[in-house]
């Protein structure tokens, strides 16, 4: 399916789904504790009903419940009939989780956890707190991305783990106990990191996790946030050691779901570009998300933020180039190159080497796809240099790829011409709204086949 997009006028406010990464997170923490849990406000979208399928495997019950909410149309027509959206408009989602108690299921058929690399790090651990064998597939992207450091730190806590294919990608086999011990592990995703802390608090035994390298630091801030509310105990020496003692708990929870400050970068950048004044919704200062720095990135760029008690104004205007370190906010990297490319002069967005282990090698595909729309731009080994100059619409292709997919959306919006975007049905991955929302502040652009 490919996505048409012509250059647009934007304005108005939207409010931002929940956050991947919390809803992922709070899944796996209901789902290991005893007893029901309430997840409010969740992200509906692919990889996260991909967590939530591989958890029901491994013994989780998990119901869907959604609430009708009045029909807001008079406050719509208020605002002209377009440009305002928030969460009364639809269904308020609840999921119902009933938890193991830390007494994995062994799973009647394969797990797969489709396109969610964060749905196959997180739950290759849980997996291994059970005794029996549990085996994990996924989508062609997700069946290249690289587990092999996390197997060699499951085997030597105690589990038996291996990649059928001998390459440390899956398919995978897992099989607990998960008994504790001491494991040094490089994390050039976070991924690992919050695997290991997520669930080796129910491990037989005490835990030491000696981290060398570690990229992403705001993700395991979020992760510990999750320990922390959760009252489990550990003890770290900055990001480079933690202890987890084993032994312990999951408590059920009643949450709800922040929005996503990475879902909101799309907006952010396209408000930039367009000179827009948009207002989004529900996004939270306090939050550990990383993604929020988008928010300083682009206000160094010359856009103008401001923020709401439920959310955060940004004014777009004329953006100017500078070097922004993305080795904290990689998912950024695709709308933040976008971006580079209407801001006077040069943009270096660098030390991000793990954007090339995502769902696609996200340095080498952004630099394909936006030279094909005239952007003038060097791939280095860790980032990008992007010289400004404003791109032309072109036909371009997502990669299955849902960050490039909305990225190209968002050229597409304030680039001379029409832009032709393939493979993006992949933005329901962690946006299946995304075209709707955008098209609420009236974005030109619609699904075509």
């Amino acid at each position: 399916m490919k996505l048409v997009v012509e250059r647009s006028a934007l304005g108005g406010s939207v409010r931002i789904p929940g956050s991947k990464s919390h809803t992922i997170r709070a899944v796996v923490i209901a789902s290991l504790a005893d007893g029901t849990s309430t997840i409010r406000q969740p992200l509906d979208s692919l990889d996260t009903l991909a967590c939530v399928r591989v958890c029901r495997g491994l013994g989780a019950e998990i119901s869907d419940f959604r609430f009708p909410i009045a029909d807001c149309g008079q406050r719509r027509e208020e605002n002209g009939g377009r440009g305002t959206r928030d969460e009364d408009e639809d269904e308020r989602r609840v999921w119902s989780v009933t938890g193991t108690g830390g007494r994995l299921a062994t799973p009647g058929d394969v797990l797969d956890v489709g396109n969610s690399g964060t749905t196959l790090y997180v739950t290759l651990s849980m997996a291994a707190l059970g005794r029996g064998w549990s085996v994990f597939t996924g989508d062609e992207q997700t069946r290249r991305r690289p587990a092999g450091p996390l197997l060699d730190a499951l085997l030597v806590l105690g589990a038996a783990a291996f990649s059928t294919r001998g390459n440390g990608c899956a398919p995978i086999v897992i099989r607990g106990p998960l008994t504790g011990g001491r494991v040094a592990i490089e994390c050039p995703t976070s991924q690992y990191l919050t695997s290991l802390l997520l669930n080796c608090p129910l491990a037989e035994g005490d835990t030491v996790i000696e981290v060398p390298l570690l990229h992403e630091r705001p993700y395991v801030e979020m992760t510990l946030g999750w320990l922390d509310r959760q009252g489990i105990r550990y003890e770290r020496e900055g990001f480079e050691r933690f202890q987890v003692p084993g032994g312990q708990a999951y408590k059920p929870l009643d949450v709800a779901i922040p929005a996503d400050f990475s879902s909101a970068t799309f907006f952010l950048c396209a408000a930039a570009i367009t000179g827009a004044d948009v207002t989004l919704l529900g996004l939270d200062r306090e939050d550990t998300q990383g993604d929020k720095a988008v928010l300083d990135y682009l206000a160094a760029m010359g856009a103008r933020v401001e923020w709401l008690p439920d959310g955060v104004r940004l004014r777009g205007g004329e953006l100017k180039g500078g070097e922004f370190d993305l080795n904290a906010t990689p998912d950024a990297l695709p709308a933040m190159a976008v971006a580079a490319c209407f801001a006077s002069g040069v943009t270096r967005l660098v030390n991000v080497p793990q954007a090339r282990i995502k769902e696609t090698d996200r340095l080498a595909v952004m630099h394909q796809e936006l030279a094909k729309m005239g952007a003038r731009i060097e791939e280095l080994a860790d980032g990008l240099v992007i010289q400004g100059g404003g791109p032309r619409g072109a036909v371009v292709d997502g990669h299955g790829d849902h960050r490039v997919v909305m990225a190209l959306a968002v050229a597409g919006l304030a680039a001379e011409g029409r832009t032709e975007i393939a493979t993006a049905e992949a933005a329901a991955v962690t946006f299946p709204n995304f075209v709707d929302m955008m098209v609420a502040l009236g974005a030109k652009m619609g699904m075509d086949g």
